[in-house]
């Protein structure tokens, strides 16, 4: 999408600090974070919503948990962190791209 601005960052035209990248997914620090680690996971796929996901993304959306977990260890909050995705205008999400929220690093 044109006017994407994660689709924007994925081809590389807007800078983002890039903790992780594949085939498959873009990971970045948020750039208003809400946690003392707060990264976006965000599939290269162009994909809305949640609520739009079809059946074709199920096997991607098993992939992103299992990256979230991973990505969580190499960041040092692999024993207690959040994986959340909004879903919708009400619901909190501002960009219309389908991305997780990876926060951790909250004192124990």
């Amino acid at each position: 999408m044109d006017d994407c601005i994660f689709c924007k960052i994925i081809k590389g035209e807007i800078a983002a600090n890039f903790v992780y990248q594949d085939g498959d997914f873009v990971a970045f620090k948020d750039i208003k974070p809400s946690a003392p680690v707060h990264v976006l996971i965000v599939p290269r796929k162009h994909i809305d919503s949640l609520s739009v996901a079809t059946k074709e993304d199920q096997e991607m959306l098993g992939k992103l948990q299992i990256l979230g977990a991973k990505i969580a260890g190499e960041l040092g909050v692999g024993d207690s962190f959040r994986l959340s995705t909004n879903n919708g205008k009400a619901a909190g999400q501002v960009v219309f791209h389908l991305h997780y929220h990876l926060q951790g690093g909250w004192e124990k």
